[in-house]
């Protein structure tokens, strides 16, 4: 068997399309654009090239965008002061510390500290409990975009056997949420997992998450599995998965591939977060499903 590879990156410029579309629209209904505040500490090279992505992304989707560099050595009043002025301004719908901080600020704090309305990232305290209790709320972009490209793929979830592999807040936990949401039986388990092979085999559904270049194993899969490969792993100057993509291929009935897979749809569901948060604020209906 040999896998149908899921393109992300194709789908994920479709949805950028069809948000700006929504963005325009939203312009003229609002009076005004919807508007992202990307905030960033320090110089990280990554973080500084993210950050200008993100940017670039959002003018190009008919939205408003704000940056706010700070050096390094910003202390944490400071940079809650910063938060607390974009909570503020109706200019802004979304707000986006770029992790990692500095190790001397408390990122769980500064997180926090985003009005939950305007969390486009899902990290926040509530909007975490909101995905918990099933309640609507702004959702984590990875997971998020991980779970259209599944729905894309697959149609209807419901009845699925799904194994999220990977436990963090960031995208474990939240696409475990997601996956119950749609009716799937999920199991999330982890590196520590006794068995993991075993409890991969039943899966109809896979999501590797968990930081480990090629740590799914292609003969662990149930034959005709979809898996959605989130890690990025730098080895010998190039990028890998979390899944051992040639053996899986062969097992696997569709796969994303690294890059060029959930990547791109990252801050493409950053930009409809946005733009859910801006119709939120302003009371308008926007159709979520025809994004």
């Amino acid at each position: 068997m040999s896998a149908e590879i899921i393109d992300g990156k194709a789908f994920a410029a479709n949805l950028r399309a069809r948000v700006g579309e929504a963005a325009a629209a939203f312009e003229a209904r609002a009076g005004r654009k919807a508007g992202l505040a990307v905030v960033l500490v320090g110089d990280d090279p990554a973080s500084a090239v993210y950050v200008r992505s993100k940017g670039k992304a959002t003018v190009a989707a008919n939205m408003a965008s704000f940056e706010h560099r700070l050096p390094a050595d910003t202390d944490q009043a400071s940079l809650i002061a910063l938060l607390a002025q974009l909570n503020a301004d109706d200019a802004v719908d979304g707000i986006l510390v770029q992790l990692p901080l500095p190790g001397h600020l408390d990122e769980q704090a500064v997180v926090a500290a985003i009005d939950p309305a305007k969390d486009v990232d899902g990290l926040t305290p509530v909007s975490a409990g909101r995905l918990a209790l099933g309640i609507d709320g702004l959702v984590p972009c990875t997971p998020l975009g991980s779970l259209l490209l599944l729905q894309d793929q697959l149609g209807d979830l419901s009845g699925k056997d799904a194994i999220v592999i990977g436990r963090s807040i960031l995208v474990g936990k939240p696409m475990a949420a997601l996956l119950t949401a749609a009716n799937c039986t999920v199991t999330l388990a982890h590196s520590r997992t006794r068995d993991l092979a075993h409890h991969v085999a039943r899966a109809d559904i896979v999501v590797a998450a968990v930081g480990r270049a090629g740590f799914v194993k292609g003969e662990w899969l149930k034959p005709g599995a979809t898996v959605i490969d989130v890690g990025i792993n730098r080895v010998d100057g190039g990028l890998v998965g979390d899944v051992e993509f040639d053996g899986a291929a062969s097992v696997a009935g569709a796969i994303t591939p690294v890059p060029g897979g959930v990547g791109p749809m990252t801050i493409a569901c950053l930009l409809r977060n946005t733009l859910t948060a801006a119709h939120r604020r302003a009371g308008l209906k926007l159709d979520e499903a025809a994004l």
